[in-house]
C-alpha cells in the first residue's frame, strides 16, 4: 500500500489539490503535470459523471465556473436550476452532457480575480477524464522516478444516485480498467459522504479510505437517511464520533480552520485510535488565510502563509493539500 496508515512520517504527506491550481487551471493536464513536476506525493482529482456514465475531473458537476460552456451557443437551452446536495445552483451540469458533447469544451480558472496568471491558461486544455489522470499519475511516477498517488475524491453520490448515475460501479470499473483497484498503485479514495466509501470498499476496491470533514453542517448522505438526527460534522470528530469510525475508514480529513482552533485535540484523539488525519487546504493567498496571518496587498496578494502552516504542521497532521505544490514540498519538507 501506498500510505501504512497506522505508521507515523516524519513529515505529511503533500498533495496536490487538483493538480497545482495556483498555477494552472486546476484539473487540467498542465495542472496536475506541473504538481508531478514540483514533488508532490500525491495529486487530488475530484470525480464527477457524464449522463453517458463516463467519470470526469471537475470540482463540481455545475461547470460555468471552470469551463467555456457559456460560450456555447449550441449549448444554452441546457442551462437550468437543480438541487444538489440540498442547496439551489443555476448553470450546466455534468449529467446533462454526454462526453463527447464536454470534450468540446476547454477548461477556465475558478477563481480568476486571485489568480490572474492562472486565467491566461483559460481556454488552452479539454476536460479530463478519470481515466487520462490516472494514466498521467502513472507516467509521471516513471519520468520522475518516484511514487505519486492519487486521492480521489467522490463528490456527491447521493445526489448522483437519485437521478440514476451510481458512481460506485462507474469508479470500480475505470480504477480496474487503469489497473488501479488492487493495491499496486498507491491509492486513497475520500469523500464527505461515508455511504459511498463504504460501497467502494466493499467492491474490494484495496485504498485507504478518508472521511472529509465540513467545519459546519452535516454529511448530506446521512441526512437524507437520518434527517436532524444525521451526526453534525462536527460530532463526527469528537471523541465518540471517532470511536463509532474505527474499523471503517483509515482517516479523517478536515477543514484547516478546525486544526488552528486554540485548544482542538482533533489529530491526538484520531491518532489515538489509530485514524490518519489529512487537512485542506493550504494556500498562500490573503483570500484564503486566517485573518490573523493576512497582510496588505489585497486578495491575490500572499501573506503570511507559513506562520499559518507552521502552526498546521504542529497538530502532528499525517497530510496537507496545497495549490501551490512548490510552496507545499518546500515548507513542509523542509
Amino acid at each position: 500500500m501506498f500510505y501504512a496508515v497506522s505508521v507515523p512520517r516524519k513529515s505529511p504527506l503533500v498533495i496536490g489539490h487538483r493538480g497545482a491550481p495556483g498555477y494552472r487551471p486546476e484539473h487540467s493536464r498542465s495542472s496536475y503535470e506541473l504538481a508531478l513536476a514540483m514533488g508532490v506525493d500525491a495529486v487530488e482529482p475530484d470525480v464527477v459523471v457524464t449522463k453517458d456514465g463516463v467519470l470526469i475531473v471537475r470540482h463540481e458537476n455545475e461547470i460555468s465556473g471552470t469551463t467555456d460552456v457559456a460560450e456555447h451557443p449550441e449549448f444554452a437551452e441546457r442551462k437550468t436550476t437543480k438541487r444538489v446536495d440540498g442547496q439551489a445552483l443555476t448553470g450546466w451540469f455534468t449529467e446533462d452532457f454526454t462526453w463527447e458533447e464536454l470534450s468540446t469544451l476547454r477548461s477556465r480558472e475558478r477563481l480568476p480575480e486571485v489568480r490572474l496568471s492562472s486565467a491566461t491558461f483559460n481556454g488552452s486544455q479539454a476536460i479530463l477524464r478519470l481515466t487520462d489522470v490516472l494514466d498521467i499519475v502513472r507516467e509521471g511516477s516513471e519520468e520522475h522516478g518516484r511514487e505519486i498517488g492519487v486521492v480521489l475524491e467522490v463528490k456527491h453520490a447521493t445526489y448522483f444516485a437519485s437521478v440514476g448515475l451510481d458512481l460506485a460501479p462507474l469508479i470500480e470499473r475505470d480504477l480496474r480498467e487503469a489497473g488501479w483497484a488492487d493495491g499496486e498503485l498507491p491509492l486513497i479514495v475520500e469523500s464527505f459522504e461515508s455511504t459511498v466509501l463504504r460501497q467502494l470498499k466493499d467492491r474490494g476496491i484495496a485504498a485507504s479510505y478518508v472521511y472529509l470533514i465540513e467545519a459546519s453542517g452535516r454529511p448530506y448522505d446521512l441526512t437524507v437517511a437520518e434527517g436532524k438526527r444525521a451526526p453534525t460534522y462536527r460530532a463526527t470528530v469528537a471523541p465518540d464520533g471517532l470511536d463509532r469510525l474505527v474499523g471503517d475508514i483509515d482517516g479523517i480529513s478536515v477543514n484547516k480552520r478546525m486544526l488552528l482552533e486554540k485548544g482542538n485535540t482533533i489529530v491526538a484523539d484520531a491518532h489515538a485510535r489509530g485514524l490518519t488525519v489529512f487537512t485542506w487546504t493550504c494556500r498562500p493567498e490573503n483570500a484564503f488565510l486566517s485573518p490573523e496571518f493576512r497582510s496588505s496587498g489585497g486578495k491575490s496578494a500572499y501573506g503570511d502563509y507559513e506562520a499559518e502552516w507552521a502552526a498546521i504542521a504542529r497538530t502532528g497532521v499525517d497530510g496537507v493539500f496545497v495549490d501551490h505544490p512548490d510552496l507545499g514540498v518546500g515548507f513542509f519538507r523542509g
